[in-house]
């Protein structure tokens, strides 16, 4: 056999072993492709997750600054008129009943009012 021809061999054989390697290694990149492809799929799910999460808290912050609102207003309510059937009660005591007919009227109206 001639130098040539076993040069010629050597290098289909370094060809076909290069053409396998490289298949190998295809594959594997393929295979490691399609796991980061599901870990991304993952990952979008969980964020999609924790956004309606989010969506829903923020909406329950909402409801929960209106009703503290609607409490707020009820105590000052309350107060304004605890403090006019104290006035009341006082202009009583002292016989001042033009004031604690006026202060009546105005308690009127307020409840009236709500």
């Amino acid at each position: 056999m001639s130098s040539l021809t076993r040069k010629h061999r050597c290098l289909k054989l370094k060809r076909k072993i290069a053409k396998k390697t490289m298949t190998a290694r295809f594959r594997r990149l393929k295979s490691e492709m399609e796991k980061i492809s599901i870990e991304q799929q993952v990952i979008k799910e969980g964020q999609r997750q924790v956004g309606t999460k989010i969506e829903e808290i923020n909406e329950q912050c909402e409801q929960l600054r209106q009703e503290t609102k609607q409490i707020i207003r009820q105590s000052v309510n309350t107060q304004i008129r605890l403090a006019l059937m104290f006035n009341i009660l006082k202009a009583r005591e002292e016989g001042d009943f033009a004031k604690t007919c006026q202060l009546t009227r105005l308690l009127r109206e307020i409840m009236a009012q709500q």
